[in-house]
């Protein structure tokens, strides 16, 4: 299983000629700490590099936040004219992995493929672009080796001393160990009395792992060292370099990736020989009542049923309403206000759509480089976007844009005398259209995308749901019944409603 291709090959160019010498995009760098003018390793072009999911489970909201981030990073980066090239790894082998495949009785690669799909629908249902490229650990082994037998031969590796297989990577041997968080190795941990089990340090990490009786032999491959599997921090070391080169642009993921897993992949690829990663960025933590959400803390919210309840879009616009570096603090509450917010954007750009016909603008295209555009975004939502994706402050031009079209609306753009307003229309709709489609909440895109079946779900979808909202107001004010008679129309019309803890969720009745 190697890196899988989305989407068709194509070099994007740069709409209104020269626009990338002009531009002065500024990221947070977190190997620097400090916000650093954005210089590609190749003009004109930008290799990213997320951390992936590890498919141990279903995808929680705090794993889409993270998704979100590097997607309206790369349509960005796409609107400046850039040709991206963004991989995201799935992690697809695991001590997780294996252990739940054996709670769910499944074989641990079928485990992993299910969850997987999981995420993909997950991305999906929220307008993540697909990746260029998305590698699977077990499809990159050679690849793996081949850095471990590198980091051996310069002396930054070693094999185990107890016969178990294992490989780690010696963090004495390498004394930038600890840059990217700006750690010295004799200030972390050294795991006290915990047995050191063939370590030469208890700080060396794992680049390889002995295959343990106890193992499945598929979750296995033959190496130098014996039969044995990845560790998780050599996994991107080796797909990101396989698909990007030794120096590529940008390393994303979420702050909990920061240490030990990032500080690790800079310091095995760095003693290997390689570059390795310009640029670290880090997206915030998504927290519930106060903590982080993760499925060890028992508090994650799961995107499907996130999504039984909220519209994809409107989880998607809650997502944006912090900076990507801060902590966002998720409730039922503060994603119900976002959508008052879409319902005002989707109603907006119907009416003006409906108003202008045949002279309104192209949907705009992130897949296609925003090529087909008529005009550019506001100057203070490009300059909030080249500020380190400062995308409250550029959602704030958003609504300044909705508010001047409603006025045009209202005033009037049909009959003698309305041509300017009706071209002064038709560019307020193209600016915002462009701004909603590079934070990828564009209610116009949704509408241009669904056809057939897809209409027809997304229409049942929306009736579903407003009945199920008046049914769940109903029950709350003890309307008894008025809930009843709601899922008796329902049930009627052939749609089995089921409570949930988060909302409700619905299915046909076969």
């Amino acid at each position: 299983m190697g890196g899988r291709r989305h989407g068709k090959e194509r070099r994007i160019i740069p709409a209104f000629g020269g626009r990338i010498g002009r531009v002065s995009i500024h990221l947070y760098n977190t190997a620097s700490h400090s916000l650093e003018p954005f210089v590609p390793v190749r003009p004109g072009a930008v290799g990213i590099y997320v951390c992936g999911a590890t498919v141990q489970g279903a995808p929680h909201i705090g794993h889409m936040r993270s998704a979100v981030v590097f997607d309206q990073l790369r349509r960005w980066l796409t609107y400046r004219g850039f040709d991206v090239t963004l991989v995201r790894n799935v992690t697809d082998i695991d001590d997780k992995i294996l252990t739940k495949s054996v709670e769910e009785g499944r074989q641990w690669w079928a485990h992993a493929y299910h969850y997987e799909q999981q995420f993909t629908a997950a991305y999906d249902a929220m307008g993540v672009l697909r990746p260029t490229y998305e590698p699977r650990a077990t499809g990159h082994v050679t690849e793996m080796v081949a850095l471990i037998e590198r980091l051996i031969a310069s002396g930054h590796a070693y094999a185990a001393t107890d016969g178990s297989g294992d490989v780690y990577f010696d963090s004495a041997s390498w004394p930038e160990y600890g840059a990217l968080t700006h750690q010295r190795l004799e200030d972390m941990s050294d795991a006290g009395d915990a047995p050191l089990r063939g370590k030469k340090d208890p700080r060396d990490f794992a680049l390889w792992k002995g295959h343990k009786d106890t193992d499945p032999e598929s979750a296995s491959w033959t190496t130098p060292w014996g039969r044995g599997r990845p560790g998780w921090h050599l996994e991107c070391s080796a797909m990101a370099t396989r698909y990007l080169g030794s120096e590529f642009d940008i390393h994303g993921g979420g702050l909990d990736l920061r240490f030990p897993h990032h500080e690790n992949e800079l310091a095995q690829s760095n003693a290997a020989g390689d570059r390795f990663a310009r640029v670290w960025m880090h997206s915030g933590l998504l927290n519930i009542g106060g903590d982080k959400m993760s499925k060890s803390r028992g508090n994650s919210v799961f995107a499907h049923e996130l999504f039984d309840r909220f519209d994809p879009i409107v989880v998607r616009l809650f997502l944006s309403t912090a900076h990507y570096r801060s902590v966002l603090e998720y409730s039922p509450e503060s994603v119900e206000r976002q959508q008052v917010a879409h319902e005002r954007f989707a109603g907006f750009l119907s009416r003006a759509r409906e108003a202008l016909g045949d002279d309104a603008p192209p949907v705009p295209e992130a897949a296609a480089g925003y090529a087909d555009r008529v005009a550019e975004v506001p100057a203070d939502f490009a300059a909030a976007m080249d500020d380190d994706l400062s995308i409250p402050i550029a959602l704030s031009v958003a609504f300044g844009t909705l508010s001047e079209g409603n006025k045009l609306l209202d005033a009037g753009v049909a009959g003698p005398g309305a041509a300017e307003a009706r071209a002064a229309l038709v560019t307020l709709v193209a600016q915002l259209e462009l701004m909603l489609d590079v934070l990828g909440v564009n209610p116009s895109a949704r509408a241009a995308g669904a056809s057939g079946a897809d209409a027809a779900q997304a229409a049942l979808d929306v009736l579903v749901k407003e009945l199920a909202t008046e049914r769940l107001a109903a029950k709350k004010e003890k309307d008894w019944a008025t809930a009843d008679a709601i899922r008796d129309r329902l049930t009627a019309a052939g749609i089995v409603l089921e409570d949930t803890p988060d909302g409700f969720r619905y299915q046909l009745r076969d």
